[in-house]
């Protein structure tokens, strides 16, 4: 063996000897490194990864908060309350796939429910997901019990006390309040970052969505211990977040004059807006038929919904705020403050009524077809004349005019009522027709805009508008629902509701105070004179809209009252529309006079009706 193949044999042996002491240590500070680490984890951060353990093996419930209760303006006792129930759940992924058809169709028998409800609720997408889904709630405590009895039966089913909604007898006010139902997957994807989860309750119209995060409070949670399967051993007793209440809301509705202005109706389709125009307050809201939502948010059952939903009388359908009709006569205020504000005519000027009046190639009619005779501004308004208006409106007035001063008296704009669902009408002029319908402006159209007939649209909320800017002498404050919120625990008011101006006329003070006068003389010498009550003085004007069918019209009387008041803050508007019937019967004006005697007179319906007239009493049957 040569020098070089002994010096490389060397270098190779040592070089193997360097590689297996590299390969010891590198295991060995590995296997320093896992001593090191288990050190740490069994010894120095055992208390933590004991506590990480633990909440595994935790799964937290839901508390519901309970939700604020709603008052009318007295305070007397709740419209809306909650009372305490069950819910039962079911979490898919705690049973064998194949089992949950059976399990379904069990509870399907079991709380009597459809089993296509129950299907629709847990779909099999859901099968894999470890949560409870709500099946049914407002359970009765019997109900449980014997779901407690056969639990074995029922794996996954699990049930928990949740209150749920309660309306009393809330009858015409349903509108107002609205009513609760579970959150949809659309709604969740809006407000998931607002609080709101899987299986939530929220307001879906009225009050309880308006002010949903006010009376929805804030859902406490508890910690539950489960085994491995998700079977729950134990709570742990204590809410790691306690629920918080809901506030308690008092509105502006005062209970008694709703409930008057519903019964005046007598059954028929329509609304009332009962109005403080000094502060935009809704003393009553009033829309016929309606719904209730006893029969369908509480139970949680869709069947109701879906039937008073689809009901051709449409029940759910707020005719105060979401109707919208021609103002007919009434809108014969509107050209009078125009009258008045520009002298245009004199209105003691006489304009003779013969029955009908000529414009172009068709005559338009009064509604006295003989004619009233020579007419004057307060005539006019007195007895309806549609061939004085008529006249004014073509000759004197213009279209443009007249819709400047349906503008200046808040006609034509949103008026931000504290509830959804409100809609504008609409105040026609040339240059809406021409871009809307694309034909020009005629004459017909101007004779008609100025009887509030053609284009002209109001809902009755905007006709209560209407006569608070007079009332208050050109000032609209908007109209509001909500009068206070109040702690549920101290009943302390935590926030109210300040008078908001929202619009001021530019027309002359002296112009309101001088259609006051001629609204009250319509009210006294009015034909038909329908306004007898003499518990307080009431100024007002009658409609009749037109809608295409013969001896059937819209019926309207926009009105307020004590007339000598001095002060707006002590009077009211009342607003009266009734929806077109075979044969009108003007009842309307009726339904007003009715109203004002119990307000004023501080009578119930029944009371009032036998104060009046024999009339009354002949057609609205009153018991015993």
């Amino acid at each position: 063996m040569g020098v070089s193949q002994v010096v490389n044999t060397n270098f190779e042996q040592t070089l193997t000897k360097r590689r297996i002491v590299l390969v010891l240590l590198v295991f060995g500070f590995v296997f320093a490194f896992f001593v090191i680490r288990l050190f740490s984890l069994q010894i120095l951060e055992r208390s933590v990864y004991e506590s990480l353990a633990a909440k595994t093996s935790q799964r937290a419930q839901i508390i519901p908060a309970r939700r604020g209760d709603i008052y009318d303006r007295n305070v007397t006792y709740p419209l809306v309350y909650d009372v305490d129930s069950f819910s039962v759940f079911f979490n898919p992924a705690d049973v064998p796939k194949d089992i949950i058809p059976k399990i379904l169709s069990d509870l399907s028998y079991f709380l009597e429910m459809p089993l296509t409800r129950i299907e629709t609720l847990v779909p099999p997408s859901s099968y894999n997901k470890f949560q409870n889904i709500e099946i049914k709630m407002n359970v009765s405590l019997q109900t449980i019990n014997k779901l407690a009895e056969q639990i074995e039966l029922f794996p996954g089913v699990t049930w928990s006390n949740k209150p749920v909604r309660n309306y009393s007898d809330l009858r015409s006010l349903s509108h107002v309040i609205g009513y609760v139902g579970r959150i949809t997957q659309e709604e969740l994807q809006v407000l998931y970052n607002a609080g709101y989860g899987f299986g939530s309750i929220l307001g879906k119209s009225g009050i309880e969505r308006q002010y949903d995060q006010i009376l929805r409070g804030t859902d406490g949670v508890i910690h539950q211990i489960v085994d491995v399967f998700g079977r729950r051993i134990e709570a742990s007793g204590t809410p790691e977040t306690p629920p918080l209440l809901g506030k308690d809301l008092v509105l502006t509705i005062d209970a008694r004059y709703q409930v008057l202005a519903e019964k005046s109706l007598v059954g028929r389709k329509g609304s009332v807006v009962i109005m403080k125009p000094a502060t935009g307050e809704i003393l009553a809201m009033v829309s016929v038929p309606y719904y209730d939502p006893n029969s369908f948010s509480i139970s949680g059952e869709s069947s109701s919904f879906i039937e008073q939903k689809t009901n051709r009388d449409s029940p759910f359908l707020n005719r105060a705020i979401q109707s919208v009709y021609p103002p007919a006569s009434t809108f014969k205020i509107i050209s009078a403050a125009a009258i008045l504000d520009t002298n245009a005519i004199d209105p003691r000027r006489k304009i003779v009524c013969n029955g009908r009046l000529r414009v172009g190639d068709r005559f338009f009619n009064c509604w006295k077809l003989s004619g009233h005779g020579p007419q004057d501004l307060s005539d006019a308004l007195a007895n309806s004349c549609n061939v004085y208006f008529y006249t004014v409106g073509q000759s004197y007035l213009g279209p443009d005019r007249i819709y400047e001063y349906a503008r200046e008296l808040s006609y034509g704009e949103f008026l931000g009522i504290d509830i959804p669902g409100e809609v504008a009408g609409n105040i026609p002029n040339p240059r809406w027709k021409l871009r809307t319908l694309g034909s020009p402006w005629v004459g017909g159209d101007t004779v008609n805009y100025s009887i509030g007939q053609g284009f002209t649209l109001v809902s009755p909320l905007q006709m209560a508008a209407m006569m608070s800017v007079i009332v208050n002498e050109g000032k609209l404050y908007r109209p509001h629902l909500l009068k206070e919120v109040r702690d549920p625990v101290t009943g302390n008011i935590v926030q109210k509701t300040e008078p908001e101006l929202i619009f001021e006329s530019k027309i002359k003070p002296q112009v309101f105070r001088d259609l006051q006068g001629y609204l009250r003389n319509t009210a006294v010498r009015g034909n038909p004179h329908l306004i007898t009550t003499k518990a307080v003085q009431v100024a007002g004007k009658t409609g009749s809209a037109e809608i295409g069918i013969e001896s059937a019209y819209h019926n309207w009387y926009a009105s307020f009252g004590p007339y000598d008041a001095n002060d707006p803050k002590d009077r009211i508007v009342v607003v009266v529309n009734v929806e077109a019937q075979e044969n009108i019967d003007y009842w309307a004006p009726k339904a007003a006079n009715i109203i004002y005697q119990g307000i004023f007179a501080n009578q119930s319906f029944e009371e009032a009706v036998r104060t009046l007239n024999t009339y009354y009493t002949r057609n609205i049957p009153l018991g015993n």
